[in-house]
């Protein structure tokens, strides 16, 4: 194993510096993500929900292309889901419908400071996200700029053969994992399998505890367990770890860097890492430093954790932070 040294910096997070520098958009940039779609109910209301349909709103609303592979229910939840996804610019044409299976739902109780507590229901048409070979060949075809996926999809054995077809199938520029862990539904397997395909890792604080001790048997600090994992697998390129209201920490290049924010009152924080990560994405992928990449992430995750639902709209004063004004 490498004995690199990493290089330890902290980087205040200012407005000013977001409105100097304003995110340029890559032209046509083009993501698909993989994995659950479905309704999350919090407080009795419906909002559109699962993080690889919450990443894809995001990065829509930034000015991607992004597209989702997943499915839901031919009922009307399913009609709905489909419905409110092209309104928010999202590409459905992955998004397969299931005859058999109901579109999915997560009843989300909030606890202290919004922290969101997730039943998750099984048996769901995003349990079962099988394309036929017309559809993985159309998929391959593309040139994506990024492929997003996470943990919680692999629960089923149907979705884990698509996703290692996926990633030995797709052409992208870079693969994103975001660990996102919902409890009793995740392997070491399936973790590590994931860490071994992916370019770009995200994770939150407790993620990040979790995966040292499964890996390395102790509890590493963020910025050693970085160092340990990009030694480990060299794929990996870029490493965040989120910290709620602490800010973020960024890792490339044996560099670490642990950037803050501004508290904010919370709504409830469902969504918020979704944000967090189209954020990152959408700046790394204009060409910008990961430094400025987490800024943005930061400013756009906090915004959301601000709002209740998953994928609110976007205030004037924030577009004109992010720099995405039409």
């Amino acid at each position: 194993m490498q004995n690199r040294k990493v290089q330890n910096r902290k980087v205040q997070n200012r407005k000013v510096q977001n409105r100097n520098k304003a995110v340029k958009p890559v032209n046509d940039m083009k993501a698909l993500t993989f994995g659950e779609a479905l309704f999350d109910i919090i407080k009795g209301t419906v909002h559109l929900g699962g993080a690889p349909l919450n990443l894809a709103a995001h990065l829509a609303k930034l000015g991607a292309k992004p597209a989702v592979l997943t499915a839901v229910g031919k009922d009307e939840l399913g009609k709905t889901l489909l419905s409110r996804a092209e309104e928010m610019g999202v590409d459905t044409s992955y998004i397969l419908l299931d005859e058999k299976r109901p579109t999915g739902t997560v009843t989300v109780e909030l606890q202290a400071e919004g922290i969101p507590i997730f039943t998750i229901n099984e048996g769901v048409a995003w349990d079962a996200i099988t394309p036929d070979e017309r559809e993985f060949e159309a998929l391959a075809a593309e040139e994506w700029d990024v492929f997003c996926f996470g943990t919680l999809a692999q629960r089923s054995e149907e979705n884990r053969k698509t996703l290692k077809r996926l990633l030995s199938e797709i052409k992208a520029k870079h693969f994103f994992y975001d660990v996102n862990l919902r409890a009793g539904f995740y392997r070491k397997e399936w973790i590590l399998s994931s860490l071994e395909r992916c370019t770009i890792l995200k994770m939150n604080e407790e993620e990040a505890a979790k995966i040292s001790g499964m890996l390395f048997g102790t509890t590493y600090a963020c910025r050693t367990l970085c160092r340990l994992l990009t030694d480990r697998y060299p794929k990996i390129s870029v490493i965040c770890i989120t910290k709620g209201p602490e800010g973020a920490a960024v890792y490339q290049d044996g560099v670490y860097e642990e950037i803050k924010t501004t508290p904010v009152e919370v709504a409830d924080t469902v969504g918020a890492g979704d944000a967090f990560s189209a954020g990152f994405l959408y700046t790394f992928l204009s060409g910008y430093g990961v430094s400025k990449a987490v800024s943005v992430a930061i400013m756009l995750g906090t915004y959301v954790a601000s709002k209740p639902g998953s994928v609110p709209e976007y205030s004037e004063e924030l577009r004109k932070e992010l720099g995405i004004l039409e």
